[in-house]
């Protein structure tokens, strides 16, 4: 028997609160693009050690460092003075039972790789310098089709989510992900890919302020600037009006300076991110695996991505709780909002936590007693099916940032 624990939440839902925070760090910023290559290289090794010995080798490539480089942005044209460093680093095996494995090459490549599929403008064997020092890790081979049991957690450590997203959380998720989708990029090559939305709710007025870098090769002059900024602010009360009849007010690169005569008052970037002049990156400062920072909802500090899929709790149980509570929200009857914290033991099977509660706020005319077992059967059946998790993340169907 599982340790499901299923309790009424004693607070108040996060529509009613006055006060609501919500952050989203876009795909091109310095975090966000740690967080993204931290996780591709550790699906490559993933695919590495599949591919070479049918199994999963223990690794965590979780320690990404961007160190910002140096730009010259001008309308028309612009250049990178000085290149962007990414440093991987982190544990993985490079030799098992004499057999050597090119680990250093395989991130090298999938850090490269991914900085040409996400930051396009960035001309990665120009603009950047990807140097790896991934270390040598445990060589127990774990394997992920093949294995009888569940895994045994690598740590004592919690993760956590909730369900469903406010209206505040899925403007400012939704706003940064049409900005950054290739069939809007492709059709406005001027908006960078370092786009971050701040959402801040105030009764029942929201303020979104947008920070998005823009390209400066697209744009002439200041003139074409400001209209880029201003269809940008179009575009995001668009969104908003699609999911909320409250009052929405934009605000769009709020620190430039329409004053100005030169592009030194305005946010150009050469690349799209402002990794090129000065924003540093490391991997778990931005985004949790939900894609959103939360200052009013539970969150865990794990740094999600990069970690390995396999037996690390910090990754598994985040994904995982976010998970478990959308389908509790979406299927079962009367949970109005629904908080998860699942808690391992280092040692124990991952598929048996030492705690795994649930915490629910209730629509009016429902009780826990009719609502209670419904939930705990959706949690167990996602622990009994926890191998998913690791699945879907290997072959990069997982979000986590």
């Amino acid at each position: 028997m599982r340790n499901i624990i299923v309790e009424k939440l004693n607070q108040t839902p996060i529509e009613e609160l006055d006060i609501e925070i919500v952050e989203r760090k876009g795909i091109g910023h310095p975090d966000s693009i740690s967080d993204g290559i931290a996780e591709s290289v550790s699906r490559a090794l993933c695919k590495l050690y599949v591919d070479e010995l049918g199994g999963v080798l223990h690794h965590n490539t979780d320690e990404v460092q961007i160190t910002a480089g140096e730009s010259n942005p001008v309308f028309g044209a612009g250049e990178v003075i000085k290149p962007i460093d990414f440093l991987l680093t982190g544990r993985g095996v490079s030799e098992y039972e004499g057999k050597k494995l090119a680990v250093d090459r395989v991130a090298i490549e999938a850090a490269k790789a991914y900085l040409d599929e996400f930051i396009p403008n960035l001309e990665v064997e120009s603009h950047a310098l990807v140097e790896c020092k991934i270390g040598q890790g445990s060589g127990d081979l774990v394997d992920v089709f093949k294995r009888d049991g569940a895994p045994s957690s690598n740590d004592t450590s919690f993760g956590v989510g909730y369900a469903p997203f406010s209206e505040v959380e899925t403007i400012v998720l939704s706003i940064e992900e049409l900005l950054n989708s290739k069939a809007f990029t492709k059709k406005n090559p001027a908006v960078g890919e370092d786009i971050k939305v701040m959402g801040l709710r105030e009764n029942d007025k929201i303020t979104l302020t947008i920070a998005c870098a823009i390209v400066s090769k697209y744009i002439s002059n200041r003139e074409e600037y400001i209209a880029v900024r201003e269809n940008l602010k179009d575009i995001a009360l668009g969104i908003a009006n699609e999911v909320t009849d409250r009052e929405i007010e934009v605000f769009v690169n709020t620190a430039d300076d329409d004053e100005t005569k030169d592009e030194k008052g305005y946010y150009l970037t050469v690349t799209g991110t402002s990794a090129e002049m000065g924003d540093d990156g490391s991997v778990g400062r931005g985004n949790r695996v939900n894609g959103i920072i939360t200052p009013n909802r539970p969150m865990s500090m794990e740094a999600t991505s990069g970690k390995n899929p396999i037996n690390h709790v910090g990754k598994i149980y985040n994904i995982l709780s976010s998970e478990m509570a959308s389908d509790i929200a979406d299927n079962v009857e009367g949970v109005k909002q629904v908080n998860i914290m699942i808690l391992s033991q280092i040692g124990k099977p991952i598929d048996q936590p030492k705690a795994a509660t649930s915490q629910i706020i209730l629509e009016n005319g429902y009780n826990m007693d009719e609502v209670s077992k419904k939930v705990a059967s959706v949690m167990d059946g996602w622990l009994e099916d926890i191998s998913s998790i690791t699945e879907n993340v290997i072959k990069g169907k997982s979000r986590t940032f």
